[in-house]
Parts: C-alpha cells; structure tokens; sequence
C-alpha cells in the first residue's frame, strides 16, 4: 500500500476508507482497511502516520493505533474526518495558450462578445487576435505554468487544451503548452487541441499548420466552423476537421454556434460529419450558445442527431449571456460537461482553472440549486466531464486510476458554496497538493446579555 485515506465520506454517504496501491484505488469498509494496513505493517514492519504534517493527529493516529502500526514508516495515511472525498475535476474547454493575456488586448473584444446578445461575437475574435501580434512562447510559458499549477490545486487533473494554430499565431502557443504539458507529466493529463481559431477557408494555411501540430504532438483536431463567412465553407471547414481526424485516428473538439444567432447550425454539421466519418462517440461540441435560441422541436431533433453520433458537450455558462440548454441535453441522454474556457483573456476576464468555481457559477446561471441539482453538478465536473473526454473508469471504485481530491467540506452544498482548493488532490496515486486555510480573528464577538 502506498496511501491510505481514513473515514472519507463519498457522495452517497458512507464512510469508507480508501486504500492506493500502485496507483489504483480500492475502497474498503473501514474494519477491512485498518486490517490491511496491520497485515502490510506486520509484512514490512513499518507504517507512517500523518498526523503533524496534516493536522489530522487524532483520527490518523486513531487509525494507525488500531493497525498496530502507530510511528513506524510505510504507507502514508491521511486523516479525512469525514470530508467529502470525490473523483478530481475535469476541464473540457480551457484555451490555455490565452492565460492571462487579457492587459495585451483590452476590452473591446469582450464587449464584443458579451454585449447586446452576443451579436458581436464574430467581430470579438477578430479583435482578440490582436494578442497573436508578437507572440512569442516564451512570454506565454510563465501564465501556462501558473494556470496549470492553480489547476493541481483546485484538483483538475485532466484538461483539454484548445491552443491557436493558424497563420496569426504559427506554431508558437502549441509551442509553449507543450512545454508545459512535458513539465506537468505524470501531474496533469493534458490533452492538446490544434486549434484553426480563425478558420479553415478564411485562413488559407491554417488547416497545414493544424496538421503540423498533429505531428508534432496534439492530440485532437480542433474547429470553428461557424466563423466561415457561409454556410457552405462551415461545411468544407467541419469535413476537413472529421476527415482529418478518422485519417490520424485522433478525435475532434469544435467551437460550435458560438453567437447570438438561431440560424446557426454548424452542431448539426458536426455530428451529421462524425455520422460520415465513421467518428461516434469520438466529438465534442463546445459552446453551441445558439441553440438556447432554438425552437424545442428544432433543439429534441437536434438532440437525437447528436444522440446517434454520440457526440458530448461542454457549456461554459459563465463566461457569455447564452448558453446550452444543458438540462434538456442531460434529460436526452447526453453527455454534458462544464467548461471553464477562459482564464482573464480576451473573452472573459476572471477564471482559476477552478471547476468547482464554475459549478458554483453555473448552479445560478443553469438553476440547478435543488439537493440533486448540486450533485449533477459535481457530475459535470468530474464523472460526466470525463465521458466526454472519452475517459472511462473515473470513478471512485476498485481498481479505478487513483484521481481523486478530499475536500475540506463534509457536504456537496459546502463543496459548490466554497469552492475552495481541496484539502488534498491526489494525482496517479500520490499526494500532488495539499492546501491548508488558517484565520485568526484579533477580536472575537461577544454574545449578548
């Protein structure tokens, strides 16, 4: 045994204990664990509490006193005391090439973006290219590390990483998000998309450069197709994207329906393309911001299409005055996600990597407040946002990847009400973060009477 997590509460509340080995997880009724760990400490004659480096004495020392093993060396133990313990977040949508560049642009993209029903939306890219003028990876690598290291302390483990290739940007922000991505191996699983932020046919030669990332390391063809200028270069744009990715064996993630107009139907273009492509089960929409503009008989068609495509989603709420109609999506059997898409860019100017924030936002954005409405959106940022990824098995069950976080909240309302940085993130089975928050109040109120 490597770690060991005493009395965690998991969401149906039981508390269990969870036991790591070589990076996979077993969880255990507590009587089942604590005998465990006498059996590993009377093998190896050692044992490790975790008492004075956490502050959980009491109950750590509890444990190991009750294996027999109390100030030996061994597994290490953490001391839960009933915190709520869930799988680490997943982030679907972050453009992480963009980090806190948001001084560089100004903002009158987001205006653009934000403003008036997100009609401007087209006209907010366009100006927030202004950040690829002189964009050097090695002005963009401090704010990818910083982004990338909030994410270890919130507990997003998995990220995808929607990175500008096209003739503005080059190769520069993949550049510098694989460096970063090489220096977070084994921490952070980030999955890197070639992104054609400004096209595939308004941008002559994007479509080489996003083929060139592909070769050099991206993960997943990336889109946009409905910033073409018609409806039939979206087309052209969506084919190239799902031809590419069957050819290279890779999945496609698009920005889709991005604006303020229920005309747009390039979601549609992109799951009818996986349909084609022989690509099911391999896509991810994101944004589709449109669609809250659709009829319901346009939106239940709509929802059986990408059904048969098995094509998930990613809404990030917060970040633009329309958004998916993600109960409805869920209702049909969708997989849905949220995103946290923008870290003080062009776009949107808060964000942490911290997607138990965006849960929080998204409760009042997507009124989701009830008791089982706070426990879809712990859904939407861990189990489900990993279905949509395509990653199977992140759960908190025997012999599932150990990736998991013990929040320092015994309540899912706590969780979502704080959004705070976990008490503890564990990555691949070894303890990665480890946040403590300390207050002391100089003059304490006196009770009345």
């Amino acid at each position: 045994m490597d770690l060991v997590v005493t009395d965690a509460r998991l969401r149906d509340g039981r508390v269990v204990d969870l036991v790591v080995d070589a990076g996979r997880l077993r969880v255990l009724p507590r009587t089942e664990a604590r005998a465990a760990l006498r059996a590993s400490a009377t093998s190896d004659a050692s044992a490790t509490s975790d008492a004075a480096a956490t502050g959980g004495a009491s109950a750590t020392s509890e444990a190991a006193e009750a294996a027999g093993v109390a100030g030996a060396a061994g597994p290490r133990v953490l001391a839960a005391e009933g915190r709520l313990v869930t799988e680490s977040a997943v982030d679907c949508h972050l453009h992480l090439d963009k980090v806190h560049t948001l001084n560089r642009v100004g903002d009158a993209a987001l205006s653009a973006y934000t403003d008036d029903g997100m009609a401007g939306a087209q006209t907010s890219i366009e100006l927030a290219g202004a950040v690829k003028t002189g964009y050097r990876r090695e002005d963009a690598l401090p704010h990818i590390r910083r982004a990338l290291t909030e994410a270890v302390r919130h507990g997003t483990l998995h990220l995808q990483a929607f990175v500008d290739v096209d003739t503005a940007a080059g190769l520069e922000g993949f550049a510098a998000v694989n460096t970063a991505r090489a220096e977070f191996d084994g921490v952070l699983d980030v999955r890197i998309v070639a992104f054609p932020q400004d096209g595939v046919l308004r941008d002559p030669g994007a479509a080489e450069l996003c083929e060139e990332a592909l070769r050099l390391g991206a993960d997943v063809v990336g889109g946009i197709p409905w910033i073409e200028h018609t409806d039939a270069d979206a087309r052209a744009h969506v084919d190239w994207a799902c031809a590419l990715a069957a050819r290279t064996g890779k999945r496609v993630a698009m920005l889709t329906d991005d604006a303020g107009d229920p005309n747009l139907r390039t979601t549609e273009m992109l799951a009818t393309a996986m349909l084609e492509h022989g690509l099911a089960g391999r896509g991810v929409a994101c944004h589709a911001r449109a669609l809250a503009l659709y009829p319901r008989p346009s939106l239940l068609r709509l929802a059986g299409l990408a059904k048969k495509a098995r094509l998930g989603f990613v809404s990030d709420p917060q970040t633009g005055p329309l958004h998916l109609p993600v109960a409805l999506f869920r209702e049909q059997g969708l997989p849905v996600a949220l995103g946290q898409d923008d870290i003080e860019d062009a776009y949107y100017p808060f964000g942490r990597a911290n997607l138990w924030e965006v849960a929080f936002l998204a409760a009042h954005l997507l009124e989701f407040r009830t008791g089982p409405a706070q426990q879809a959106l712990l859904d939407l940022v861990t189990t489900e946002a990993a279905t949509v990824l395509g990653h199977h098995g992140h759960v908190l069950a025997d012999d599932a990847p150990a990736n998991f976080v013990v929040h320092d909240a015994d309540r899912v309302v706590d969780v979502l009400r704080r959004h705070a940085a976990p008490r503890w993130v564990v990555s691949n089975g070894t303890v990665v973060a480890e946040t403590v928050t300390t207050t002391t109040l100089t003059r304490a109120a006196t009770p009345p009477g």
